[in-house]
């Protein structure tokens, strides 16, 4: 046992040796000093270096899209380098394709501060706002999806379009010690001045996910920073084709309600997809919505229906519903939201189906 016991010293001694030296290593030869920053050739901002340009931005209250929280998995946070930035790094070439890299187009999130540098951003950028939102309602819609209704601080207006996202922060809590950010699309009419709402699913093990499902708790604050995103309703008189499953429901939602609230009367169909009847969700909605778009179709489907589900409808995937219903595609556009996988299966079959891919919105949320 004495013997063991001096093992585990030991390690235990190495162990906070390495740490110690890591502390140190961070603090000098990762120590870049201050570092200054030129945006869209006017604004000049003054950070720390050696961070990622998505957090040094972030600290001066300038607020870069990132659907993963900084994890270089969504390709989101792309802004163009004029000056500074090294070499493309390898963990940016699956999200910069060979011509953005010839402009100087970038990951926020991958890239390090390690000299001064220019860059270019939208300008919308610069109206993004964090606010700190009052949680009025979480409301279990399904097993795994909790639809949160959020209230705007007194005398605030969130501008945004129909179909756009926000970013909520994750603050620390018990078994996480990060704070991460997380986008997920609104489901609200952007003429709802008092009301935010967001639906979100349960991703085990998802620090965000779990922070919303075991510790956010009615009348508590939420960080939202928002709006973000180049999915939104198009004012056009095309018959509209809209595809979500799970939570990609929400965007679809938020530009239904809005047609609804400016009285806009389109031909539009919304292929929703779920897995079982308990994954189907919110069709009270989406009938009080028929009620008020009276050129408005739910055609829904289950992929996996059991024999609890009683289920009579289709059966598939939306894909199948899509071959199945579809017609006049050419002169249709579209509004996709959900994984990657599906805006990549459905995306081939509008195309066959002869809709021009420029006619086809869509946001790809991991």
């Amino acid at each position: 046992m004495t013997t063991i016991g001096i093992t585990v010293a030991a390690m235990c001694g190495i162990s906070g040796l390495l740490a110690l030296l890591l502390s140190i290593a961070n603090k000098t030869i990762a120590n870049y000093g201050e570092k200054e920053i030129t945006i869209n050739s006017e604004k000049k901002l003054t950070v720390d270096g050696g961070d990622t340009l998505l957090s040094a931005l972030v600290e001066q209250k300038i607020f870069i899209p990132s659907a993963c929280g900084g994890k270089g998995s969504c390709g989101y946070c792309k802004v163009k380098v004029i000056e500074g930035g090294g070499q493309i790094l390898p963990t940016e070439f699956g999200y910069v394709t060979p011509d953005e890299r010839k402009e100087g187009i970038r990951l926020a999130c991958q890239l390090k501060v390690r000299e001064n540098m220019a860059i270019e951003i939208p300008e919308e950028l610069f109206s993004v706002q964090q606010m700190l939102y009052r949680v009025e309602a979480l409301i279990d819609v399904t097993p795994t999806i909790k639809h949160l209704k959020l209230h705007l601080p007194e005398g605030t207006h969130l501008n945004f379009k129909a179909g756009q996202y926000v970013q909520i922060l994750a603050p620390k809590y018990k078994g996480n010690e990060e704070e991460v950010y997380r986008a997920y699309s609104i489901a609200s009419s952007p003429l709802d001045d008092a009301h935010l709402e967001l639906y979100i699913g349960f991703v085990k093990g998802g620090i965000a996910t779990t922070f919303v499902h075991e510790h956010l708790k009615a009348g508590e604050d939420l960080i939202v920073v928002g709006p973000y995103g180049h999915f939104f309703y198009q004012h056009t008189d095309r018959p509209m084709v809209l595809v979500a499953i799970g939570t990609g429901m929400a965007p679809i939602v938020s530009i239904l309600k809005y047609m609804r609230d400016e009285k806009i009367n389109r031909k539009a169909t919304f292929y929703f997809g779920a897995r079982t009847r308990d994954d189907l969700f919110e069709l009270d909605t989406l009938e009080a919505l028929k009620a008020d778009l009276p050129q408005l179709e739910v055609i829904t489907c289950l992929s996996r229906p059991t024999e609890q589900c009683h289920w009579d409808g289709e059966v598939g995937r939306v894909t199948d519903l899509l071959k199945k219903y579809l017609v006049d595609a050419e002169q249709s556009e579209a509004y996709l939201c959900g994984s990657p996988v599906m805006i990549d299966s459905v995306m081939p079959i509008l195309m066959e189906k002869g809709m021009p891919e420029a006619q086809i919105y869509y946001d790809k949320f991991e």
